[in-house]
């Protein structure tokens, strides 16, 4: 199983999926801390309302002289009494803290009818030392102090009946933001039954046929068409594979219709020729028999010609991954179109041997006809196979360099076979390589001469077949 890139669908969901769950992770784990907190705060400010209220009955119904016992004893670290004549609480917030004067009411009963007052407020120190902590409550309190804490201070200010006020000071820390192991082990539970359900179902129901489906359109573009791929996956991919498989039916009846027809056109000239030239021979004067054979003669030759590259269209070889090296080694062996090897890297690419063979003979021959020889290279670049074939001749007019791949177009004007050709070398070349999803270009060299080079996609897959490449080649 290939790993799968960052761009690829795989890989992307396995993303979103992780970045969603994570978010959502965070998100019910900061409203979890957020509502803790509230919690604690109301607990808190419940507890601190409960000791208010208690202390106001017992300074209610103890004698004067005791009140101030009471409320020192009824100070602790974080809760502090004070009488005064006056209310620490001049600006009550009955917006947050209506609830904290409700629960004080409730606590001293329906008979008590004077004032309460209470301030809620956001603070990083406390506003007032507190002495005599013990070591954890003094470590606490330095770090409020440092503001590494954020607290709430709640001010109650209850009127008593001899006229004076009961100030109630308590200080709170918020909860620190806590993350339990149990919402570490729900998320890898809850991620890992996702992304198997998403795996199972990305790899099975999509991405497996969209491989195949990218793997048969490259087919098609090199010339290899296959069977029908089988319809399979959600409705959308059901309907790109019939869409697909339809067009690749269309487009492989065209092509057969089209070369079977170019080539049945060229058979069925060879037996009006030959009755032509049967009677070119009983004309009398020689002169215009030696014409009418010439003529006759070329008009076979293009026949052949065009029945030739009607079947270079319609071949049917089988592709095959070679080593390019040893693949133009055995084509420079023969003896019929000799060239010098210049070399390139150690490379693999998928063809069809004897078909692209051709190719790179027909180019060799045009080079070696115009330009008095041929030196043939190869190299990468990117995604593709270099083959460059170069000579040292005249060249050819920019004009001409896309025009001269139209079939029976020659530049040489005498129309002679010895030195023109056909016109079909390179039309045949470049029809070769197509098929092979590739291109050829012609381009003029600076330092005289002209390049040919063909572009041919790269092999991804299989190893080379050693014994098939002998016996083919």
């Amino acid at each position: 199983m290939t790993r799968p890139r960052i761009g690829s669908l795989r890989a992307q969901l396995v993303l979103l999926i992780l970045g969603a769950l994570g978010l959502a992770q965070v998100v019910s784990l900061w409203l979890f801390a957020d509502e803790r907190s509230l919690a604690v705060r109301a607990a808190l400010g419940f507890e601190a309302a409960g000791r208010a209220a208690n202390v106001v009955r017992l300074l209610e119904e103890a004698p004067p002289d005791l009140s101030v016992s009471i409320v020192r004893a009824a100070n602790s670290p974080l809760v502090r009494f004070d009488l005064a004549p006056s209310p620490s609480v001049t600006a009550p917030d009955h917006h947050h803290a209506d609830y904290i004067e409700t629960r004080v009411r409730t606590l001293l009963g329906d008979r008590f009818s004077r004032d309460i007052r209470v301030n809620l407020s956001e603070t990083a120190v406390p506003l007032h030392p507190i002495p005599n902590l013990s070591p954890e409550m003094a470590q606490m309190h330095q770090e409020m102090m440092r503001g590494r804490m954020q607290a709430v201070e709640m001010t109650l200010s209850i009127a008593l009946s001899g006229g004076q006020w009961l100030n109630v000071d308590t200080l709170f820390e918020r909860p620190p933001l806590q993350w339990p192991l149990s919402s570490f082990l729900a998320f890898g539970l809850t991620a890992s039954l996702i992304l198997v359900a998403a795996f199972w179902f990305v790899m099975t129901r999509l991405t497996g046929p969209l491989r195949n489906l990218s793997r048969a359109a490259e087919d098609l573009g090199r010339g290899d068409a296959g069977e029908p791929l089988p319809v399979a996956g959600p409705d959308e991919v059901r309907d790109l594979t019939r869409a697909f498989n339809r067009m690749q039916d269309r487009l492989t009846r065209f092509v057969a219709d089209r070369t079977r027809i170019l080539a049945a056109v060229s058979h069925d000239l060879r037996s009006p020729l030959t009755a032509m030239r049967f009677d070119a021979e009983l004309v009398e004067d020689e002169e215009t028999r030696e014409s009418l054979v010439a003529s006759i003669d070329e008009m076979q030759a293009m026949a052949e010609a065009t029945l030739d590259f009607a079947e270079g269209l319609a071949g049917r070889e089988a592709s095959d991954v070679v080593d390019v090296s040893a693949w133009l080694e055995t084509l420079a062996d023969d003896k019929a179109t000799p060239f010098e090897m210049t070399g390139g890297p150690a490379m693999t690419v998928r063809i069809r041997p004897l078909a692209l063979r051709r190719a790179v003979r027909n180019l060799v021959e045009n080079a070696t006809r115009y330009g008095g020889g041929a030196t043939v290279g190869w190299h990468r670049a990117g995604d593709d196979l270099v083959i460059e074939i170069t000579d040292d001749g005249p060249g050819i007019p920019e004009e001409e360099l896309d025009e001269v791949f139209a079939p029976f177009h020659r530049l040489e004007a005498s129309r002679s076979l010895e030195t023109g050709g056909h016109g079909l070398g390179l039309a045949i070349a470049r029809a070769i390589v197509r098929g092979h999803g590739g291109d050829v270009r012609l381009k003029n060299r600076a330092e005289g001469g002209l390049k040919a080079s063909i572009f041919i996609p790269l092999a991804e897959d299989a190893p080379i077949n050693n014994s098939k490449q002998r016996k083919e080649t």
